[in-house]
């Protein structure tokens, strides 16, 4: 795994060819348990990687496209699988918790539901006020600015503008994390702003 933006939080990526990108998994490192999101599989070195972390306390699935590894590794460590609420009847699992937006998952850790994406209950996570963990709504195709889903594969344009509108309002956001593209560890909220005023 890559150490990012700060010292407790790292990640894991697989390339995909057929969409030319990369694909995202972020770990957040903390003494009352590792928080995965998104996970991906794991390869053998960042397996060892984790174990030396801590392991996993908790994994969030932010949509239904975002499957992954998650029930594995949540089997795997013991860990509490949290799901998107609006998405129960499409994942292929039951999730311990099911989250429909606006509250705190653990002390830092704030989730967001979004509408009018290509699943009807993604989530979008904020940590600590700075940092924007994302799934698919929101994407970086192209270094240091981001898009939205391309409108064939949105439900709703209308309501997915004005849950990005939402997000981009938050003061503070410093890095956008997508779970597909290249992460914004800089002026991710100015990125996050011109791209709602764009729309």
């Amino acid at each position: 795994m890559k150490q990012l933006h700060r010292k407790d939080l790292f990640g894991w990526s697989v390339f995909n060819e057929e969409r030319n990108l990369d694909f995202h998994s972020v770990l957040w490192v903390r003494p009352e348990g590792n928080v995965a999101i998104d996970p991906l599989p794991l390869s053998a070195h960042d397996r060892k990687h984790l174990q030396t972390l801590g392991g996993v306390k908790l994994v969030v699935i932010t949509n239904f496209d975002h499957v992954r590894a998650g029930w594995l590794m949540a089997q795997e460590y013991g860990a509490k699988l949290y799901g998107p609420a609006g998405e129960k009847d499409l994942i292929p699992f039951s999730c311990d918790v099911w989250l429909d937006g606006n509250e705190e998952i653990v002390p830092g850790l704030t989730v967001y539901g979004l509408k009018g994406s290509k699943t009807p209950g993604e989530l979008a996570l904020l940590l600590e006020d700075e940092t924007l963990i994302t799934g698919d709504l929101i994407r970086c195709h192209v270094g240091g600015e981001l898009c939205l889903l391309p409108d064939d594969k949105l439900q709703d344009k209308s309501h997915a503008v004005d849950s990005l509108k939402r997000l981009a309002a938050l003061p503070g956001i410093k890095t956008v994390l997508p779970g597909d593209g290249w992460p914004l560890f800089n002026n991710g909220g100015d990125a996050l702003r011109r791209l709602a005023a764009s729309l």
